[in-house]
């Protein structure tokens, strides 16, 4: 990353701080923005914050990733205006919210990704069910698998993958992936205490790129050739492969949105800094820069500039 008199970045302590500084005439807009909230979206926040830099020079990004459960806590507690989430709010969150101001917080779906189940890339194995899934991470069974499944020979002969106990990694409690798992593919049901938990998903594909017998969960931005996605197979039996394709269009079963919740009064408008935060996100720029981070875009009839308070 180059870096000029107009560009600093600070990344310390699960703080991201993008400065726009201003050296030659001011610019129509400005202003500080602030977000809290998901390390699943940090890289993606960053990079519109650096293309909102070069479109106005006056504005500054100010970006914690400190997990998606933080952004409700920061939202109620006023130290800023929008919450990046990789998964939606809970009921819980949001009447904390609407208890605190008298309104519900808009909920922006802002880019499409996927929670993928990933093995080591020469795993054979093809594919899995909900029930398997479940059966693997979970203790409750909720999903409806006749036994837990601790062992690669339950899923694979013996003679073609002789690796013993499956190794478990996934993330830890403060990540909206970790919810979001437990939700669709555990059925809300309970994770086994043995799961290796990462703060990140970088570091969940890197402990099973590294053990042939582990298996694990994480987004589908941190996919890298050290693992193999499995494809899920779907309520009508088909085997879903994860792409930007099944992503994009909800087909593949793990398939998720990640969302912008914004606190903005009824009736109200936005500042002029943060709508052009809005306007960029939801442009083919900003779009673009979804899919250059990893993720899948919207949907073009998803897209809009969202002139909240209209």
């Amino acid at each position: 990353m180059r870096f000029n008199q107009h560009y600093r970045l600070w990344l310390a302590g699960g703080l991201l701080f993008f400065c726009a500084c201003a050296w030659g005439q001011p610019s129509p807009v400005g202003g500080t923005l602030g977000a809290v909230g998901s390390d699943t979206m940090a890289g993606l926040m960053l990079r519109w914050g650096e293309a909102l830099h070069h479109r106005y020079p006056d504005i500054t990004l100010q970006f914690q990733a400190s997990g998606s459960a933080s952004a409700p806590t920061a939202l109620v507690a006023g130290t800023t205006r929008f919450g990046p989430m990789s998964r939606p709010m809970t009921e819980s969150e949001r009447q904390q919210f609407i208890e605190r101001y008298g309104y519900p917080p808009h909920e922006l779906s802002v880019a499409r990704d996927a929670l993928l189940l990933v093995v080591h890339r020469h795993n054979p194995l093809a594919s899995l069910t909900r029930k398997q899934a479940d059966a693997i991470f979970s203790t409750s069974l909720d999903c409806g698998g006749p036994q837990p499944i601790r062992r690669w020979e339950d899923l694979l002969p013996a003679d073609q993958w002789p690796y013993g106990k499956i190794a478990l990694h996934g993330r830890n409690l403060a990540s909206g992936t970790h919810g979001l798992f437990q939700e669709r593919a555990l059925c809300n049901g309970q994770f086994r205490r043995d799961i290796s938990e990462h703060p990140g998903s970088s570091a969940v594909i890197a402990a099973v790129g590294e053990s042939p017998n582990a298996m694990g969960y994480a987004g589908y931005n941190h996919l890298n050739p050290m693992v193999r996605a499995l494809p899920l197979i779907n309520d009508k039996g088909t085997a879903i492969t994860p792409s930007v394709a099944t992503i994009q269009d909800d087909t593949y079963p793990l398939s998720r949105d990640l969302y912008l919740y914004v606190n903005l009064p009824p009736g109200e408008r936005l500042p002029p800094a943060e709508q052009a935060f809005l306007e960029l996100i939801f442009s083919d720029e900003g779009q673009q820069i979804v899919q250059a981070a990893g993720f899948v875009p919207l949907p073009q009839t998803q897209r809009s500039p969202l002139l909240l308070g209209d």
